[in-house]
């Protein structure tokens, strides 16, 4: 396993590799010149100023030698400096990255349990009104669009019953510390985290109820229901470990997903994470940030496909012998 492990890192450095070389070209392939935006905001334009800024920032150079100075520096974890937001990128990344994570790491954990706790459900009572409610509403869900679910859930709870607020990270000029802090922050985690959770739940809720209905008529579970085993343990100890390999595969897959397509999801609830600075770095044409985020997402999305893989281990026992 130790072996397998090892192979699977490897190749998952490999790939960052070869994205970040991707995501190089592609941002470079964008119109217009980068010392104009970063001359621009100085508020001179004259040429003399446009070739010192090229100079300092390395843009005179061939893009292949630009390239290579790039992944010199990542490498050793620089990922430049932005211009726009006058701090080294690697300071602004990691000031979003945790909100990001909590964002994404709740939606994820209420879309897995609750998509795999109403798949079950829904069947093992294939045919019934249960499933018949189930199946619709997980239909309703996956065919609304992402932004106005938000917009809705913060016209319900924040306007019409102000339970919830609507948008933000925290109160802001508080004042709270430790756990009335984590406290205030979970009130601002809710309806972002369940509007993203909400769509995956639905995936992961029609997947569980039809690998629930596959998995029912196999030998294996016929034999323990002939053995005398009650529907509980029959659904616990047969059934549900080998319904959850599909799940599992696609919650691996759709883990990196959650936390690169939260752009909406931050936008619309004004909520600082990884999401809402990639939307902001495209309007400012900060290249260097872009490149920076692009890089933490393609890390991040290759660890999840490893632990994964780790966790497929764990599910099923038959690929340990592989």
């Amino acid at each position: 396993m130790l072996a397998s492990t090892g192979v699977r890192i490897a190749k998952m450095a490999a790939v960052i590799v070869a994205v970040a070389i991707f995501n190089f070209f592609l941002v470079h392939s964008a119109p217009g010149d980068p010392a104009l935006v970063i001359a621009g905001q100085s508020g001179a334009t004259d040429e003399a100023f446009l070739e010192r800024v090229r100079a300092d920032y390395g843009l005179d150079k061939p893009l292949v030698v630009q390239l290579g100075t790039y992944l010199k520096k990542i490498v050793t974890f620089d990922l430049g400096y932005s211009h726009r937001q006058q701090r080294p990128i690697t300071e602004v990344i990691a000031e979003r990255l945790g909100p990001t994570l909590l964002l994404t790491g709740t939606a994820f954990v209420i879309s897995l349990l609750g998509g795999v706790a109403l798949g079950a459900m829904a069947g093992v009572r294939a045919g019934k009104f249960s499933d018949t409610v189930i199946t619709i509403l997980s239909l309703i869900v996956y065919a609304t669009p992402v932004f106005w679910l938000g917009i809705m859930l913060v016209l319900l709870f924040s306007v019409q019953l102000g339970w919830l607020p609507p948008f933000g990270y925290q109160t802001v000029a508080s004042g709270f510390e430790g756990w009335a802090l984590w406290l205030d922050r979970a009130r601002y985690l809710v309806l972002p985290a369940m509007t993203l959770g909400l769509l995956y739940l639905a995936i992961y809720a029609r997947l569980m109820r039809a690998s629930i209905i596959e998995v029912s008529h196999q030998d294996y579970v016929k034999t323990a229901r002939a053995k005398g085993a009650n529907e509980s343990r029959v659904l616990w100890r047969h059934m549900l470990r080998n319904a959850l390999l599909p799940v599992v595969t696609m919650a691996g897959v759709q883990a990196g997903t959650l936390v690169g397509g939260s752009v909406v999801i931050e936008t619309v609830f004004a909520w600082p994470g990884l999401g809402r600075l990639t939307y902001e770095a495209v309007l400012q044409r900060d290249y260097q940030l872009l490149l920076g985020i692009f890089l933490v997402l393609s890390i991040l999305v290759s660890i999840f496909n490893l632990l994964t893989d780790l966790l497929y281990r764990v599910v099923d026992p038959r690929i340990r012998a592989v």
